[in-house]
């Protein structure tokens, strides 16, 4: 599946969802679905700053792919960032890092956030972005 099918699929799923209490539901089954994290990973250098929770996303770059694993200890931030992975996980470092994200927008999911949780997704995607950059630099 190409990243511009990942992103309209997210789309149709988000569209199938009127009301944002619904959406916000989703998110969090999404959430539920991240892979188990380790806690000795969860350290601070897989911490993701500017984020009200705590996110801790790590990576691994394996046959020029880049493969995501994360883990909130909010429920609708690990939605989201279970949101993120879905997408761009698997991807190569150069589709990451040429992706404009605007999934995020065509979705409505910035605005229909808290200013302080809608900060914490820009967070994310940058943490993702400059995984990516760096991946292609090595």
């Amino acid at each position: 599946m190409t990243l511009a099918e990942a992103e309209n699929n997210v789309i149709e799923e988000f569209s199938m969802y009127e009301e944002w209490l619904d959406k916000y539901e989703y998110l969090i089954e999404l959430g539920k679905s991240l892979k188990d994290y380790p806690e000795q990973s969860k350290t601070d250098d897989k911490l993701i700053k500017g984020c009200q929770s705590r996110v801790w996303l790590d990576y691994k770059l394996e046959d020029g792919r880049l493969f995501f694993n994360a883990d909130s200890d909010a429920i609708i931030t690990k939605g989201i960032i279970s949101l993120l992975i879905g997408i761009y996980s698997g991807r190569t470092p150069e589709e990451i890092a040429s992706s404009d994200f605007s999934v995020v927008e065509k979705i409505g999911l910035k605005e229909n956030l808290s200013p302080t949780r809608a900060n914490g997704l820009v967070s994310m995607i940058a943490r993702i972005r400059e995984t990516a950059l760096k991946c292609i630099r090595i």
